[in-house]
């Protein structure tokens, strides 16, 4: 195991690394370096079997072989297998096959391009598009070797409160108190889990951030208590556009303190978001995270928890530049006879405003004294408005958890909070995309993590949402979201709305177990999802599967993904216990032998398949978080001999986590066809293992 650190050019700190590496003045192994003129080049042969894991939210597959990516933080929520950029840069590649196992690390908060067997077949080649940055080579004897020694470098993942792993319902186009609170009636008097509500741009007075419409939102104070004595949380967006209006607080204080990105000539860089004109805070710098993170505290002083930060790569619709520069094509056009290569110009005048390149390099960041044009550093703004947010809350109250979840990131704020994964659509295609980001993520060091279910974008289907929360019963963050103009998607919505309160109730029996993993994969730099090639590793099949996953090392999920399936194909590495779950009080335990399957699932069934020697323990439903019952267990598995696994608990809050006062012993014994368990503050029940 071993990792070195080599630097070119001159790279700009990002908060990436918590432990910091020594610089190698050697050649770097295996990677040839090139340089050419600003970027730098890291170029690597590979073998025709050879595997490329990491890159953390991107398209495509777990193996990221044979497609460019590029690290550009980016507001594009049509995520199509053509995109090489969304949202995220997570800039960690690790390469597996006859050579080994090895990876490398770009820390540079510029553009940086991973062709990964695109122009050449046998040729990866990462280029750091301004050449100023520190690359970190990585060599293990294992992939999930590689990733821990670069968890390790780059410090523990954030942990939300236990109550952060219940079920979110969100939607763009709740505008009123009403609209909350009839949500919630639906779902409490209809029996349907639930621990948080949503709060999109709709809450804000004229969009501006750290504000709420009084005459939608008469007394905020008293909803939030209305809702924590139901046991629901309230989440509230920010955006890091803060809009140009004068009597603002937020804008009015940032102005006087030049708080805010200014252009080369010294003014201030006016973009539009939500509110029309904006300004954007300069979170490069430690005093302005610290001024924008205090502004949390007047919601969280009003009861609110939790936030979602979102607009952060940051999106800018236009600028005023921008908007000049099309006008100025229309007038040119106009009168014309517009062909078609001068519609196309017209055309693109418009619609190239949206996040242009042009707007990035108009504005600069104060680093340490150092003025940095934004370019430079793009991929890092979402990531310290993250690190804003979270001390914030930290400040607030440094004895508690906070719950932060972001859209933009790079790697860093992983320590700081969790990552949707962006902007989706009301594809099918998008159900394989969220659980094939869940490995990537992991690699990256964001355990909490998950998709809009149901999708954000269009219209969903029924039986699309049902499949979809089928997933979402496994990932930590569990959110139903919807776009502003699409179809009410709220699970009651549906005429089986019985069978998806159904599918969350195996999530909440699930929650000692997840909670127990999550906690013990941050505290371990350990990864809740992997690719079956890190477990198999010598079975060559196993590598090559795309549309299964291994969670917690002793499950494998295989979700439904296609319209209209009633089961699906699936290949056992090893032999395995398939539960197939209709509700946390219904499901089947069927011992199954190594090889390939057809499963029947109907839609209300879902499976989890458990490693034979391994067993997983399950709660009764409960319809929030704090009702959850963690000492009556049933433990579910397929056993020939005695076993032993560790389940961690603890307040759920607090940020003093410690696994070995946390830790319980639960200790599985088979003799003469009897079996027994004990842990130390536990009922087991143990009616449900079967016997080999």
């Amino acid at each position: 195991m071993m990792i070195r650190r080599y630097d070119y050019g001159s790279p700009i700190f990002t908060h990436a690394i918590a432990i910091p590496q020594p610089v190698c003045t050697d050649e770097m192994p295996r990677f040839t370096v090139e340089k050419n003129g600003e970027s730098v080049s890291f170029r690597v042969q590979m073998d025709e079997d050879d595997q490329i894991f990491g890159l953390g939210e991107s398209v495509r597959g777990m193996n990221k072989r044979g497609h460019r990516y590029r690290a550009w933080c980016s507001d594009d929520f049509s995520h199509t297998e053509d995109k090489a950029s969304l949202y995220a840069s997570h800039n960690l590649v690790i390469f597996s096959g006859k050579s080994g196992v090895f990876g490398l690390y770009v820390d540079d908060p510029g553009a940086v391009t991973f062709d990964l067997g695109y122009t050449r077949g046998d040729e990866a080649v990462i280029t750091s598009e301004n050449g100023n940055c520190s690359a970190y080579y990585i060599e293990a004897d294992s992939l999930i070797g590689a990733v821990k020694e670069f968890r390790h470098i780059i410090g523990r993942s954030y942990l939300p409160p236990k109550w952060g792993l219940g079920y979110i319902q969100s939607r763009w186009g709740y505008t009123t108190e009403e609209d909350l609170r009839e949500v919630a009636k639906n779902h409490r008097e209809r029996h349907i889990p639930i621990d948080m509500l949503s709060m999109d741009i709709d809450y804000m007075e004229d969009f501006k951030d750290f504000t709420w419409d009084a005459k939608k939102f008469p007394d905020l104070k008293a909803m939030i208590a209305d809702f924590k004595a139901d046991n629901l949380r309230v989440v509230p967006i920010i955006d890091a556009g803060v809009k140009l209006c004068p009597g603002d607080p937020t804008y009015d204080e940032g102005v006087e303190k030049g708080y805010f990105v200014k252009k080369e000539d010294g003014s201030t860089f006016v973009g539009a978001v939500w509110p029309g004109k904006a300004v954007f805070p300069d979170f490069m710098r430690d005093e302005v995270r610290q001024w924008f993170g205090d502004k949390y505290h007047g919601m969280l002083e009003a009861g609110v928890e939790a936030f979602w930060n979102d607009m952060n790569e940051p999106a800018i619709f236009y600028s005023e530049e921008g908007l000049e520069d099309a006008y100025a094509k229309a007038d040119e056009m106009r009168g014309k006879n517009i062909g078609v290569y001068d519609y196309f110009a017209l055309k693109d005048a418009f619609t190239g405003m949206s996040n242009s390149m042009a707007d990035y390099t108009r504005f600069y960041h104060d680093v340490d004294g150092q003025r940095i044009r934004h370019d430079k550093m793009h991929n890092l703004y979402g990531a310290m408005m993250t690190k804003a947010g979270a001390q914030g809350m930290k400040s607030f109250n440094p004895d508690k958890r906070h719950l932060l979840f972001s859209r933009a990131s790079f790697i860093g704020a992983h320590r700081d909070g969790g990552v949707w994964q962006g902007d989706n659509f009301s594809w099918w295609s998008h159900i394989l995309l969220n659980m094939r980001e869940l490995a990537g993520m992991n690699m990256c060091g964001f355990l909490y993590t998950g998709a809009d279910l149901g999708g954000f974008g269009q219209n969903t289907t029924e039986d699309l949402l049902q499949r979809w929360l089928q997933l979402g019963v496994f990932t930590p963050l569990m959110r139903n979201h919807a776009a502003l103009g699409t179809r009410d998607q709220e699970i009651y919505r549906f005429r089986n709305w019985e069978q998806m309160r159904d599918t969350l109730t195996v999530r909440y029996a699930l929650i000692p177990f997840l909670y127990s993993e999550l906690v013990k994969a941050a505290m371990k730099d350990d990864m809740l999802f992997r690719p079956l090639a890190f477990d198999y590793p010598a079975d060559k099949r196993a590598c090559r599967v795309e549309d299964q996953i291994m969670l917690a090392g002793s499950c494998m999920l295989a979700p439904v993904y296609e319209q209209n399936a009633r089961g699906r194909y699936v290949y056992l590495p090893e032999d395995m216990l398939m539960i197939r779950f209709r509700s946390a009080e219904d499901y089947d335990c069927i011992p199954m032998t190594k090889g390939d399957h057809w499963i029947d699932l109907a839609m209300n069934e879902f499976p989890l398949f458990v490693k034979k020697g391994q067993v997983i323990p399950l709660a009764k439903g409960a319809e929030c978080v704090a009702q959850v019952d963690a000492v009556k267990l049933t433990l579910l598995g397929w056993l020939e001999h005695g076993t032993a696994f560790t389940l961690y608990d603890d307040d759920g809050e607090s940020t003093a986590i410690d696994l070995d006062k946390g830790l319980t012993l639960v200790d599985v014994q088979v003799k003469d066809g009897d079996i027994t368990a004990k842990a130390e503050g536990i009922a087991l029940d143990t009616s449900r293992i079967i016997l080999g």
